[in-house]
């Protein structure tokens, strides 16, 4: 597992991986940042013994975005390595076997708004706010926004969001289906946590195959996505000793023990 002077990692029971931005004073998300998310990512996406990831801000912010005082330095020339490097940090995110969560306080906007798209499941508080106000600094979403938000909310609202670069607060994030719970107080990431070892007590390998049908199935045709579906369970449900386990357990009326074979 991979951590660096910006993103503090630590590992805890039930195979629930944390992962802290540290880029104060609104943990923007500079190219040091982008690399050293990138790099756990990859390191997690081997890990067998992981079984969920949380992803929150350290300080009040969840994150504020992209580093504009670097990306002023960029000359024209270097944007496309730049952009690319940060693109791979967000794929790396998004494609990780394991379900990912966001725990979002304080600002989620620009690059920390599509930090939080590229994450299985949102999870904020009160205080949240959310927004793409790239348009309002000349730019346009470029790591994610443009793509996941209208398959989150629709492109009507998504449109909205991005062509206006307003915020919206965490209330109305939740309504238009953008987060899936706010908890009161700073209770995100208590609450992230909370979900994670839920499904980190599941069997591992019947989540893994879920989220992969989920994601993968979503842009195929219905024939087609059930067909992996089948596949999926034929090939990593049906031999594997967590579904025995499962099964035996409720036969017994006991908790399972599931160990992710």
């Amino acid at each position: 597992m991979s951590a660096g002077s910006h993103l503090g990692v630590s590992r805890e029971e039930d195979g629930v991986v944390l992962a802290l931005l540290r880029n104060p004073p609104v943990n923007a998300l500079s190219r040091a940042v982008l690399s050293e998310l990138r790099a756990t990512a990859e390191a997690l996406a081997h890990d067998p013994e992981a079984h969920a990831f949380v992803l929150g801000g350290d300080g009040p912010n969840f994150s504020a975005g992209a580093d504009l005082k670097e990306i002023s330095a960029i000359r024209p020339e270097e944007a496309p390595a730049v952009l690319r490097e940060g693109l791979a940090a967000f794929r790396a995110l998004a494609e990780l076997p394991v379900p990912t969560i966001a725990a979002v306080h304080g600002l989620a906007a620009g690059g920390g708004l599509e930090l939080a798209l590229a994450c299985d499941l949102r999870i904020a508080d009160d205080s949240a706010k959310f927004g793409a106000p790239e348009v309002g600094h000349g730019l346009m979403p470029a790591y994610g926004a443009t793509q996941r938000l209208p398959r989150l909310v629709g492109p009507a609202k998504a449109k909205e969001l991005i062509f206006t670069g307003g915020l919206v607060p965490a209330s109305e994030a939740l309504r238009i289906g953008l987060v899936n719970r706010v908890v009161s107080g700073v209770q995100a990431l208590r609450a992230a946590r909370d979900l994670a070892h839920t499904i980190g007590q599941r069997a591992p390998r019947a989540v893994r195959a879920a989220k992969r049908a989920i994601s993968d199935g979503g842009d195929r045709a219905l024939g087609a996505a059930l067909e992996l579906e089948t596949q999926l369970f034929v090939q990593e449900i049906a031999p594997s000793a967590d579904l025995a386990e499962g099964l035996r357990a409720f036969a017994e009326r006991r908790p399972p023990k599931f160990t992710g074979r």
